[in-house]
């Protein structure tokens, strides 16, 4: 059973309306910058084996995964079909409402490694969604989550919009210790623009990533 780490008023958002209603028609653009979308590809290349199963959660129309990668299979899970559709790096995918329904349809065991971008900020119930992924994802597999200082405001419930970065990153390493993963690593990283901008010191997206592995 999960452990509650959240209180009721802390999951309220100020669009409560169904999330399917809010994704309904498809988004085909990235919601960070080129600089956030480099780190996040550099990660995956280098902890994520060729070998590999993985599900994309909370996907939609591109993965971010290294093109020259060819990975065992790809599974996606999002909100809007059309996205999942287009998305060419999935061997397969559903559609599903996390805010509704956390347990996953994949058997016990059967991922190698779950990715969640930009996404985590929606969850209204993510101990009940983490402790799931404690059954599915293999032992010493893994769980990445990351993210920016983006998001659908009116979507995200309270205990984001209230919250700063650092709030984030440990809120998100609460729920995952009290469901029984081990410590999570932390990354915490402000690309610099190229040329005359970074030589100003001008940096993109802030890029935040949560690796867990369960045990």
């Amino acid at each position: 059973m999960s452990v509650n780490v959240l209180t009721d008023i802390e999951r309220v958002k100020e669009d409560s309306t169904d999330d399917s209603i809010f994704y309904a028609q498809p988004r085909f653009v990235t919601h960070l910058d080129d600089l956030f979308l480099k780190e996040l590809t550099d990660l995956y290349r280098k902890r994520i084996s060729k070998d590999s199963i993985i599900l994309d959660l909370m996907s939609s129309w591109i993965s971010h995964l290294p093109k020259e990668v060819k990975y065992k299979r790809v599974i996606g899970h999002g909100l809007n079909q059309i996205e999942l559709e287009r998305n060419d790096r999935l061997d397969s995918y559903w559609v599903q409402n996390l805010n509704i329904k956390q347990k996953l349809p994949l058997e016990d065991s059967s991922i190698d490694v779950c990715l969640m971008v930009a996404a985590w900020q929606y969850l209204q119930y993510p101990e009940e969604l983490a402790f799931d992924l404690k059954r599915i994802i293999k032992p010493k597999g893994k769980l990445i989550v990351s993210f920016s200082n983006r998001a659908f405001w009116s979507k995200a419930p309270l205990v984001w919009t209230q919250g700063s970065d650092l709030d984030h990153i440990n809120y998100i390493k609460n729920v995952l210790v009290k469901q029984g993963w081990a410590e999570p690593e932390v990354i915490v990283k402000v690309p610099k623009k190229e040329g005359f901008l970074g030589f100003l010191g001008a940096g993109g997206d802030p890029f935040f990533s949560v690796i867990a592995s369960n045990i």
